[in-house]
């Protein structure tokens, strides 16, 4: 399943400016929410589909073929909650995680719900929820990474250093979580981790520039 992807710019912009909001409630059916994993191998297919429609940035399309089959499993949910939020339809998003929450009690299903969360700009509420996912899920590189990013948001910039570097080495240094990281380092002023990440994972100046700039947008959302 494609992760939801939050460099620490992304969220900031929200955060400065404008608040993310849907244009309209949409009630979603929740009442067949299921926990299982199973899955059909036809299931599995259509799944894989709609992951590479996501892969593509075609997320109306991804949303619109989950709609038209429709599975009992948590993968199904999962996608669905995420494509919801992807489309801007956050109450609904934010009712089918709640619900999954609920009724499922994983760390994904936390980790969607406190993604959802932060797209409100609801940081603590989202903060608590990506904590628990982070103690559902301590292997999971992309909630590590995410409860990071979520400490970095509340001026916790040790603890968030710490999840980040986590997340980075399960990533294998990989993804979003390099800028993250980088930004971790420079708001603690640790520079052999700095030091670190460029002889480890080749982290580039261009990238460690670009990870300056969002230092200074950090600093502008504590003021």
């Amino acid at each position: 399943m494609r992760g939801w992807v939050w460099v620490a710019v992304a969220m900031l912009g929200g955060c400065a400016s404008q608040p993310t909001e849907p244009t309209s409630v949409d009630a979603v059916d929740t009442s067949d929410i299921a926990c299982q994993e199973a899955l059909q191998p036809e299931q599995r297919v259509d799944l894989e589909m709609i992951d590479t429609l996501m892969a593509k940035g075609r997320n109306h399309a991804a949303l619109a073929r989950l709609e038209s089959k429709p599975m009992n499993a948590i993968d199904y949910w999962l996608r669905y909650g995420q494509l919801l939020a992807s489309a801007g339809k956050l109450d609904a998003a934010e009712q089918v995680f709640r619900d999954m929450v609920e009724e499922c009690e994983d760390g994904r299903s936390r980790h969607g719900l406190g993604m959802v969360l932060l797209k409100r700009n609801q940081v603590n509420a989202a903060l608590a929820h990506l904590e628990a996912a982070r103690s559902l899920a301590p292997a999971s590189a992309q909630v590590r990474n995410d409860y990071g990013y979520a400490l970095l948001l509340v001026g916790r910039y040790q603890e968030a250093a710490f999840e980040l570097r986590t997340a980075l080495e399960l990533a294998n240094g990989q993804g979003p979580v390099r800028q993250n990281v980088a930004v971790a380092y420079l708001l603690t002023g640790d520079e052999q981790g700095l030091e670190a990440l460029k002889l480890d994972y080749g982290f580039s100046e261009d990238e460690l520039n670009y990870a300056k700039a969002l230092q200074q947008q950090f600093g502008r959302v504590k003021e």
